[in-house]
């Protein structure tokens, strides 16, 4: 409870237990304790906020609140309550109202050095830059601090920052701070090195470039010595800017010279040197070549320094990696522009093959030359592989065929060699018979591998995992470019084993994660994401393995407690970054603070947060709205509002991490620009379509109808029409959104093998419940055109729901006989799974379940139409009154609709039979060529994926009978 100890206040003691049982979650008890004292002291104001507290910890959000203004309006000042206050406003989310806490105190107290300076970091956490600069300029009138004065120039920078107009940032706000930092130059005041970045950084946003290098390599640029090489850095950035090459290539040359190992100044010399010989530069005859130096103008001087780095690294304790590699580089941009002098430096496979001897047996050399394969011509490609295994030392046992590594040194070149092979789709280009050798070699070497690794701890990975990895890679080939159903059961049964071996390894995870999804089985991904321990932004950028199939394979539960758990990240981004904003501007570390308004803004417009936000608010439709009241509460409840759409379509980010998974495809094979820009179009295609969806289900309730027909006077007045006119609109919108995903799909796009997972749209369109589920708002805009005209003038409306009622009892069936089949079966002594059977049973919930609440809306619309010609029938006693045709095409359809749900129940039953009868574990001990360890693996999967399908059908089957409940009572 914030720090109160140096308070010395009298209260203290007496506030004191109050604070201990807050501290320990007793929040009964604290505010009982406040209760008590308060009735001794009925002034004491920080003994009402901790009630406040307490009070808003125990769910009473309003009591708590209005205790808390009544303290507010008091305008306190004492530390305790405000203290408090700020606490309490920030568990409410409501960190404005701190503001106008200390707006009163420092009017108060105004020579108050404390209270300014939480009056500024009020405004810090609600991004009020205007005054913010006010703020810190009063504070430093107060206590002339060089910090306070250089918050005020920092607002000043984020003024311009968040200015619409940039014009009128690089006019006013910036050359207001420039002036600003330059009276403190003059005055000689500037202290800290953090004031010299701050100086650096205006001068770098009004491009005036000449001037921040001036700061830098200047008086002021001595005081830049926290980070290394901080000045370096900062004139090469300006250099560039200049396009001062002459000065860049000193520099950076320099740079090497001191330590050869540093790839960006390899690239920034190699950078510079091309530029020069672009701009066929020459050196002046009588004066240094830069200011930083001598220059390297040539390619012969560039290949002569090369080889100077290489021979001085040959004397080097340490091996360094730099100069080789640089080498390589050098020769891939000369071939990039066509020269001739390659030549010199030597040939790409020799010096490739000599860099293996070198560093082979490090784990970073397979991604230091996969870089650089492109320099091998594709026949030189299995040459280059067996000069390589060529210098392995690898030895034949009696108990094995093949040649095996002798210690870890020796594995890891293996290992390298056989990432190789993958990645110049050497193994690729093999039959399926040689695959699979390939696959037993390999898990041959993992299990051998493991003998390296029987000390290692539980958290550290095993040196031969890649074996099984790759592995695993070639039977995926195999599943998804074959169609062989045994490889995927393989595939899991591998990665199983070596997760058994290798706790911690979060690529088994990964993949086992992915294969699960694609057979349909999200109960042992739960548990497997929860172990990955997903850290902060890892929220944002891997969360869509789990919140992509949780719902859509029928794992309701777990889908609400996914998406809480990535809304729980979301939504404290806010908050948190506030806090790093304020400790940014406390410790003068004023250059992360736009980078943390643009991390904020970035996870505020993230694809996968709007995703979660509207699949989570369709979940708990799903879940809680039986009946037209409850789906009035729920939406209620969520605030949602079919006018509203809170979605930023045009900013919208894509955060996810599509290369969190190895990969050692080809450039060919691997994942392409394209295929990230059009797997974000395809995802903002089913986004649109899912939030319009929900916008119009949260519109049901807001079409209350009228009691008397021909009201339309009435109802417009209350706003109801305007109401329908929105209702019409989003259909439009839905029915332009439908037509561009069904142009998006006709390209038939195919992601890779790991690329990005296909979105449910493609389904969607394909069973039917795209037709249902629009059919079913068209049906809504009838039932209220009959409800505003009554029934007497609309024979045609009548015909028209009476034929709607027909179409959607067809094809909700159709979309049930897209549901039939076994979700899993033996055929020929292999297992077959259907997967799309659970995702269109999904469908199928959600697609009834809409139907009940748009069948609950009509029912609502003909009950009193029918209890009005009921008690007409009474006055005038009459026997024949002819009921209008509406009503019997409602009852035939609700006894339908209930009919076809029976049904579906019944055939979900029958599922959960089948499933429970499977005996997979017999296939997996018949299987001749399957190794002991590996039987009992196989076993383990088979078992995981059956629990999950068996899960799956369970939840759907309840959540159908909830929803043929609520369809039996429909009967007006």
């Amino acid at each position: 409870m914030a720090a109160r100890g140096h308070v010395q206040d009298p209260n203290d003691r007496r506030l004191r237990p109050i604070y201990d049982y807050l501290d320990n979650g007793n929040n009964k008890m604290a505010i009982q304790q406040a209760d008590k004292l308060l009735k001794k002291h009925k002034d004491l104001h920080c003994a009402k906020v901790l009630k406040a507290i307490g009070l808003q910890r125990t769910g009473k959000q309003d009591e708590a609140y209005a205790l808390a203004q009544e303290v507010a309006a008091l305008e306190p000042t004492d530390d305790n309550s405000l203290q408090a206050l700020t606490i309490l406003y920030r568990e409410m989310h409501r960190p404005e109202l701190v503001t106008k806490l200390y707006e009163a105190a420092v009017k108060k107290v105004p020579n108050s050095e404390e209270y300014h300076s939480h009056l500024f970091m009020a405004y810090a956490r609600v991004g009020e830059y205007k005054k913010m600069q006010q703020a810190g300029m009063a504070l430093y009138k107060i206590v002339p601090k060089n910090p306070y004065y250089f918050w005020s120039v920092m607002s000043l920078i984020m003024q311009s920052i968040s200015a619409q107009d940039e014009n009128l940032s690089k006019t006013m706000f910036l050359p207001l701070a420039e002036r600003m930092v330059e009276k403190m130059v003059k005055e000689d005041k500037i202290e800290a090195e953090a004031e010299v970045e701050l100086y650096y950084m205006i001068l770098e946003r009004l491009e005036k470039y000449q001037e921040a290098l001036d700061v830098v390599r200047g008086k002021l640029g001595e005081k830049l010595t926290s980070e290394l090489q901080s000045r370096e850095n900062k004139c090469m950035a300006m250099y560039k800017k200049l396009c001062r090459w002459p000065e860049c290539n000193a520099l950076s040359r320099r740079l090497l010279l001191k330590n050869s190992d540093d790839w960006q100044f390899y690239i920034t010399y190699f950078d510079s040197v091309f530029q020069l010989i672009d701009e066929s530069w020459t050196p002046p005859l009588e004066e240094e070549h830069s200011l930083e130096g001598e220059v390297h103008y040539s390619v012969e001087q560039a290949v002569k320094f090369i080889e100077e780095r290489i021979t001085e690294e040959s004397k080097s304790t340490r091996p360094l990696r730099g100069p080789y590699l640089a080498k390589l580089e050098l020769i891939r941009r000369l071939r990039c522009r066509g020269c001739n002098d390659e030549y010199k430096l030597g040939d790409p496979e020799e010096l490739m093959f000599q860099y293996f001897i070198k560093f082979g047996d490090k784990p970073c050399c397979f991604t230091d030359l996969k870089v650089f394969v492109d320099l091998l011509p594709s026949s030189q490609y299995t040459k280059f592989i067996s000069q390589l295994l060529e210098v392995i030392p690898l030895s034949s046992t009696t108990e094995s065929e093949i040649a095996l590594p002798a210690d870890i040194k020796a594995l890891q070149q293996h290992l390298c060699v056989v990432q190789l092979s993958r990645l110049l789709g050497i193994y690729h280009a093999m039959d399926k018979k040689q695959k699979l050798t390939v696959v037993r070699e390999l898990m041959l070497r993992y299990r051998h591998g493991l003998e390296f690794g029987k000390t290692c701890l539980k958290t550290e990975l095993q040196f031969s995992d890649y074996y099984c990895l790759l592995a695993v890679h070639l039977l995926l080939d195999l599943w998804l470019e074959e169609g062989e159903e045994m490889a995927v059961w393989q595939c899991l049964t591998l990665l199983e084993e070596g997760l058994s071996h290798s706790p911690s390894n979060a690529q088994f995870k990964l993949l086992l994660i992915r294969i699960y999804c694609r057979l349909g089985a999200f109960e042992p991904v739960a548990e497997l994401y929860s172990s990955l321990d997903a850290k902060h932004i890892q929220h944002d950028t891997i969360g869509y393995l789990l919140t992509r199939y949780a719902e859509s394979l029928g794992h309701y539960a777990a889908a609400s407690q996914s998406c809480n758990f990535a809304l729980r990240f979301f939504h404290s981004n806010q908050k948190d970054t506030s806090e790093y904003i304020i400790q940014a501007y406390k410790y003068g570390a004023f250059e992360k603070i736009p980078e943390f308004i643009a991390f904020r803004n970035r996870l505020n417009s993230s694809l996968h947060f709007a995703q979660v936000r509207t699949e989570r608010m369709l979940l708990d439709l799903l879940l809680e709205a039986n009946i037209s009241s409850s789906l009035e509460e729920s939406i209620k409840s969520m605030s949602l509002s079919p006018e509203e759409d809170d979605i930023p379509w045009k900013d919208l980010r894509d955060n996810r991490d599509l290369t969190v998974l190895f990969n050692w495809d080809p450039k060919d094979r691997d994942i392409s620009e394209e295929h990230r820009k059009l797997s974000l179009e395809e995802e903002t295609l089913w986004l649109r379509i899912r939030s319009l969806t929900l916008r119009l289900v949260s519109g049901l309730p807001t079409l209350s109808h009228s009691i008397q027909p021909k009201n339309s006077e009435k109802t417009a007045e209350n706003g109801v029409s305007s109401k329908i006119d929105t209702i019409r609109s989003l259909l439009q919108q839905l029915e332009a959104a439908v037509d561009s995903g069904k142009k998006f799909l006709e390209q038939k796009i195919q992601y890779p093998v790991l690329g990005p997972p296909p979105t449910r749209m493609a389904g969607f369109f394909s069973n039917g419940s795209c037709q249902c589920q629009t059919s079913l708002f068209y049906l809504v805009s009838d039932i209220y055109e009959l409800d505003t005209n009554g029934l007497e003038d609309s024979a045609e409306v009548q015909e028209r729901i009476g034929n709607s009622f027909k179409s959607l009892i067809e094809r909700l069936t159709d979309l049930f006989n897209k549901c039939k089949g076994d979700l899993i079966e033996v055929r020929d002594g292999t297992l077959k799974t259907q997967p799309n059977l659970l995702e269109n049973l999904v469908f199928f919930v959600e697609t009834i379940s809409i139907t009940q609440w748009v069948s609950s809306y009509c029912d609502g619309v003909l009950r009193p139409f029918k209890s009005n010609l009921q008690k007409k029938k009474k006055k005038k006693k009459e026997t024949n009154v002819v009921m209008p045709p509406v009503f019997t095409h409602f009852l035939d359809y609700v006894t339908e609709l209930q009919t076809l749900t029976s049904n579906v129940i019944d055939h979900i039953k029958g599922l959960e039979i089948i499933l429970a009868a499977l005996k997979l574990e017999e296939l997996s001990l018949k299987d001749p060529l399957l190794l002991q360890e590996e039987k009992k693996f196989t076993k383990t999967v088979q078992g995981k994926v059956q629990s999950s399908y068996h899960h799956s059908v369970q939840e759907i089957g309840e959540l159908l009978k909830k929803r043929l409940d609520t369809i039996k009572k429909l009967k007006i």
